[in-house]
């Protein structure tokens, strides 16, 4: 009975870890890592093990989330690269300098191949931590490197076999992994969203809507994810069954993310408006119990169980339009309050569509008139060659990632070998490591690097003396490679120590230990250290650079959606590819903002605008996002498609206002001074104060209303990014924009 009970236990222990990216990573990798040394022990290597395992190393990093087929191209190119990097070495050898200028160009030609893709980044980052291994064997001679580069090919093309092998077989556990994270975090936005809802005054409304545009980047980052693991599973044939359902979820997801990201007033006129009674409590009810259950979707979709529902979702909505009919007989007279009253009912609606969406998600699929996703790969070499080429200014953030990464390779090589270290290509793996596009990133991953290098040597050095033995070492060798693979993009500093400690054990089995733990400690920090520097000197990435470009680009997307929108009221409500990208564009660029401010508060003082003035702006755009997603959540109800004149004319208005916006916002990058001054025309049209008869009708202009209020505040603000201290002191301005 005891041992039936743990077997039950241990299985559903197993079912649950089979849905986490880490731990399948991890155990696909600990079984490459010990086929590896068992053929090892069976063949008596002794150095030969090394590259082999540098080779899965390298192989593993060009992974990325496809189906067998994908993986298989995946790995046949990677592997192509491989033997151009290994002819370079072997070609340069000879000459140090000509090796390390050639270390240079790969560095800047591979980290360009990231304008291509996420699979073609992580190849060419793959192909330069190759290029070091290569280069670490042809250190002695080229006798040498010959002889330890087809071990390092073994390597890569054993974990590549593994790796197609386990695509085809385990295919479904990534995209229900990516669609269980994708509904936490669903989760979570909808639980901040409620807080805004709170019915109390004098509350920091912008703060919360700061934290929630921040959170928002994270829900758009796991639909990207979700999108492309459903993406690269979809074929031109009818997908099986199991792929409808997560195709219906992701969609559903899409759905749950729009209405969420909805705003129908002002919210703390709703607080004052229902202050004395319970209206606005009962919706932040039903969202807070609405998060609750996308929690509980998230952990039935990964557990592949029913989620348990206690239909408090159900009675809260009942308690939520009750109170609400209480308010519209109850509220005194007045357009303010009445205004209010139908925002009011415009939330509860969406509120009400929300539970039946969610109520929807497990149940069996529809048939989807449109699931085309987005193909974001290049299609053909030439296109391939438009997105480099593309990229090939020093305006670009690659480009300028590309270059400082070339330098600092270079940097560290001229450091090795003039220290003659022998040890010195830990000084070029850090650097490859731990520089990214971004300064605040580079440093985040520099301390992460270092602080996993102190605690992978502390652990490295007692195993060594607890388990001395080779056997013993073996294993721990194994587990260490799968945890640094299975932890490599979630956990980096985990990730750094057990990469540290395997290089340690497998140093002590070579014999070679000596002054290993000192060297990898000094090299780790040398490398480290270049990195930072050039991060901060050689053409630096500052966030404020970009700052007037990602601003544009946001409104430019509001613009795009805005017009999608409407053309669903006029033809009826569609969820096809287009709507859905304008969605998508809109909620990246929104996103895309938000990290910026994210990594612009971790910059020195000196490079930043002014963050409290961007983010305000933020919090502006965002609100914008807001209204305007408002409309995408009502369309398709009764009265959609019978827009007025004056409805029409200020939607056009507000979209031509938010373009020309753009231009002037792009155009003000190239002034540190606020000499310009945007005039924004009448927005609203003759006869819009005039509310319709339909309530539709009614919650569109007022959206239209809310979303043209929101203009003046972001031209007012746009001149004041370059103002880092001193009072608001307006200029004359030079010239006048009017829209």
């Amino acid at each position: 009975m005891r041992l039936e009970h743990l077997t039950s236990d241990w299985n559903q222990l197993w079912k649950q870890a089979r849905q986490h990216e880490g731990v399948m990573h991890g155990v696909r990798a600990l079984l490459a890592l010990s086929g590896v040394l068992a053929v090892g022990w069976q063949r008596d290597w002794s150095w030969q093990v090394m590259p082999v395992l540098l080779g899965v190393v390298a192989s593993a990093l060009t992974e990325t989330d496809d189906n067998w087929l994908g993986r298989l191209r995946t790995q046949l190119l990677a592997m192509a690269i491989f033997a151009v990097i290994a002819w370079v070495v072997w070609a340069t050898q000879p000459w140090p300098w000509l090796l390390g200028g050639a270390l240079a160009v790969s560095a800047f030609v591979l980290s360009l191949s990231g304008a291509l893709g996420e699979r073609y980044r992580v190849i060419g980052f793959a192909s330069l931590v190759f290029f070091i291994y290569v280069a670490l064997s042809a250190q002695s001679s080229r006798q040498v490197a010959r002889q330890m580069t087809p071990y390092l090919f073994g390597g890569a093309a054993w974990y590549g076999l593994v790796s197609v092998v386990w695509a085809g077989a385990v295919s479904r556990p990534p995209v229900r992994h990516r669609l269980a994270q994708l509904y936490a975090l669903l989760g979570e936005y909808l639980q901040l969203k409620a807080r805004l809802l709170e019915p109390i005054r004098d509350t920091d409304i912008a703060q919360r809507r700061m934290a929630l545009a921040l959170y928002n980047g994270l829900v758009v980052d796991a639909l990207g994810a979700a999108k492309d693991a459903l993406f690269c599973r979809l074929g031109t044939r009818t997908p099986p069954g199991w792929l409808q359902q997560a195709l219906h979820q992701y969609l559903s997801a899409q759905d749950i993310h729009e209405r969420t990201s909805s705003s129908h007033g002002h919210y703390e006129a709703l607080a004052d408006t229902f202050f004395r009674a319970d209206a606005l409590y009962r919706c932040q009810r039903v969202l807070a119990l609405q998060g609750e259950q996308c929690l509980k979707l998230s952990a039935a979709i990964a557990r592949r169980q029913p989620p348990q529902h206690q239909g408090a979702t159900a009675r809260a909505i009942e308690d939520m339009q009750g109170a609400i009919a209480h308010a519209a007989q109850t509220l005194p007279p007045g357009a303010d309050l009445r205004a209010n009253l139908r925002a009011q009912q415009g939330l509860s609606a969406n509120l009400t569509e929300q539970a039946a969406v969610l109520s929807r998600v497990l149940q069996p699929a529809p048939a989807p008139t449109e699931r085309t996703l987005v193909n974001d790969q290049p299609r053909s070499i030439g296109e391939a060659w438009q997105r480099v080429k593309a990229q090939l200014h020093v305006r670009s953030a690659l480009f300028r990632h590309a270059v400082r990464l070339a330098i600092a390779l270079l940097l560290g090589f001229a450091l090795m070998r003039m220290t003659d270290d022998r040890h010195g290509h830990w000084i070029v793996l850090t650097i490859t490591f731990v520089s990214q596009p971004h300064y605040a990133a580079t440093l985040k991953r520099l301390s992460q690097r270092i602080s996993g290098t102190l605690m992978g040597l502390a652990l490295g050095w007692a195993l060594m003396r607890l388990f001395p033995d080779d056997l013993a070492g073996s294993v721990l060798i194994a587990i260490s490679g799968a945890v640094f693979l299975g932890t490599r993009r979630t956990h980096y500093a985990v990730a750094t120590g057990a990469i540290t400690t395997l290089l340690l054990l497998a140093f002590h089995q070579l014999g070679m230990s000596q002054g290993v733990i000192l060297g990898r400690l000094i090299d780790t920090l040398a490398g480290g250290a270049i990195a930072g520097l050039t991060a901060w000197l050689v053409l630096p990435n500052w966030q404020a650079r970009q700052w007037h470009t990602l601003a544009a680009n946001t409104l430019r997307a509001q613009a795009s959606y805005l017009d999608e929108v409407l053309r669903q009221y006029q033809a009826g409500k569609q969820d096809h590819l287009a709507y859905r990208i304008a969605r998508r564009n809109m909620h990246k660029a929104d996103a895309a903002l938000s990290n910026s401010l994210a990594a612009m508060l971790k910059e020195p003082a000196r490079v930043r605008l002014n963050t409290d003035v961007c983010g305000r702006y933020l919090v502006a755009t965002h609100t914008l996002l807001n209204y305007l997603s408002a409309l995408g959540a009502h369309r398709g109800e009764p009265g959609a498609s019978d827009l007025d004149a004056p409805t029409l004319q200020t939607a056009a208005a507000l979209h031509g206002a938010l373009l020309q916006l753009a231009t002037a916002t792009e155009a003000a990058r190239k002034l540190r001074t606020p000499d310009w001054h945007f005039t924004p025309g009448p927005l609203l049209a003759p006869g819009f104060e005039t509310p319709p008869a339909q309530a539709l009708q009614q919650l569109v202009r007022a959206q239209l209303g809310l979303a043209a209020g929101m203009v003046p505040p972001l031209v007012d603000l746009v001149p004041r990014f370059h103002r880092l201290s001193g009072p608001d002191q307006r200029s004359a301005p030079p010239s006048t924009l009017n829209l």
